[in-house]
């Protein structure tokens, strides 16, 4: 595994965080929404994450996460009644969405986290990089022409 792998992987988690950070958006725009009947009444959404144990990229030896599927609830809706509603049902009840705004911050706070991580292992991953190149600049330095050593003359070969 090189260092250039760490780019995908980070790459594929920061992919998944950011799907799992709009879903969970879309979760508390939808909290106080109601709906006449459960088939009308918005379901919370879950991105479901799965391990990838192998290429991304064609080789063996890449490793990264992929979003599987979007599944929805199957929490109970809470009914209210609000007989004046006009989306109430003909017994005066509207069903609220089955979205727990705890669990939503908590996932909202989980993905940001685990996003930033992601972008850390990116950023470190490039300084590594970067600093390999400098010691092969160093190194490409010290030899003269005909790969002999400027400061002891002796060849490099």
């Amino acid at each position: 595994m090189s260092l250039f792998d760490a780019f995908d992987i980070a790459g594929s988690a920061m992919s998944a965080e950011s799907l799992r950070l709009n879903v969970t958006a879309s979760n508390l725009a939808n909290a106080q929404s109601v709906g006449g009947s459960e088939e009308t009444t918005y379901r919370a959404r879950h991105p479901v994450f799965s391990a990838v144990m192998q290429s991304l990229h064609g080789d063996s030896s890449t490793y990264g996460v992929e979003v599987k599927e979007i599944v929805q609830s199957s929490a109970p809706f809470e009914q209210q009644d609000q007989p004046d509603n006009p989306l109430a049902n003909k017994d005066g009840y509207v069903f609220l969405p089955n979205v727990n705004m705890a669990s939503e911050m908590a996932n909202m706070i989980s993905a940001s986290r685990t996003y930033q991580s992601n972008v850390e292992v990116a950023n470190t991953s490039k300084q590594l990089l970067m600093e390999t190149l400098r010691l092969g600049q160093s190194a490409g330095r010290r030899t003269g022409v005909n790969g002999h050593d400027r400061h002891t003359g002796r060849s490099s070969t």
